[in-house]
């Protein structure tokens, strides 16, 4: 599509119809929208399967909404935004009225229509307070298609809590396993089960936790085969891995 636009801008300009100046911006507009303090990538579903997320943490209240706009007037798909305040949210929601708002994840999903759901994903938490991050890593792959079931408080300090999830464990083509403390729980499941599991470690934890990076290293250093980690509390870059895995086809 992007290709037979490209054809006739060039034709125009060749023909005079427009100015180079105007073709310019143009061809560049079917890449990315410049709102000087973003340059909003809006082919980017095109490119990797889903919409550039908006990274809602350190920017203004006006320029989340901005950005949202620019998404939704262009995006094909869902559209989410992470690290959002209840503020943040009134303000896309009195922009654009469909906005969907998590609080445990901090998460606004902008739903474009009814969204065919495939394949399953099992996102598990150790603890009740590693809810928020394995709630990021959920609403993000729900928001890019995926069936996803969640089980939480299942940590390692209770190990029969786990194992009367074997069902559940079995039956999902990936699993994300959110832990912090000293982050075993990833390890234990990669030896229960022959399915991808992408470990997260959460900065939940006392003193010599460092904010996370003992869970890190633990995970980093697991003997169980078949684990992939992303960084501290980084639970959208966990559901959006487990959704690459569960339908690459994106």
């Amino acid at each position: 599509m992007n290709e037979e636009i490209l054809r006739v801008l060039l034709e125009q300009i060749n023909s005079g119809l427009l100015s180079v100046e105007t073709g310019i911006n143009q061809i560049k507009e079917m890449y990315y929208s410049d709102l000087d303090f973003a340059k909003v990538d809006i082919q980017r579903q095109d490119r990797c399967g889903f919409s550039e997320v908006i990274y809602c943490q350190g920017k203004t209240t006006a320029q989340v909404v901005a950005i949202a706009r620019k998404l939704n007037e262009h995006s094909r798909g869902n559209i989410l935004a992470t690290r959002a305040n209840h503020e943040v949210y009134l303000a896309v929601c009195a922009e654009i009225s469909t906005a969907e708002y998590n609080e445990l994840a901090q998460t606004i999903v902008i739903k474009k229509g009814p969204q065919k759901s495939t394949g399953h994903i099992l996102v598990i938490s150790a603890g009740t307070s590693d809810i928020p991050v394995a709630e990021e890593a959920a609403v993000t792959a729900e928001t890019m298609g995926n069936d996803v079931t969640r089980v939480y408080d299942t940590g390692v300090a209770g190990l029969h809590r786990l194992l009367a999830q074997t069902d559940k464990l079995n039956s999902a083509r990936v699993i994300i396993a959110v832990a912090g403390m000293e982050g075993a729980l990833p390890s234990v499941i990669g030896g229960l089960v022959n399915k991808p599991v992408i470990a997260v470690p959460t900065s939940v934890g006392y003193g010599a936790n460092f904010g996370g990076l003992s869970a890190l290293l633990t995970m980093l250093n697991s003997c169980s085969a078949g684990i992939g980690v992303v960084n501290i509390d980084n639970g959208f870059g966990a559901g959006f891995l487990a959704s690459l895995i569960n339908h690459p086809q994106c």
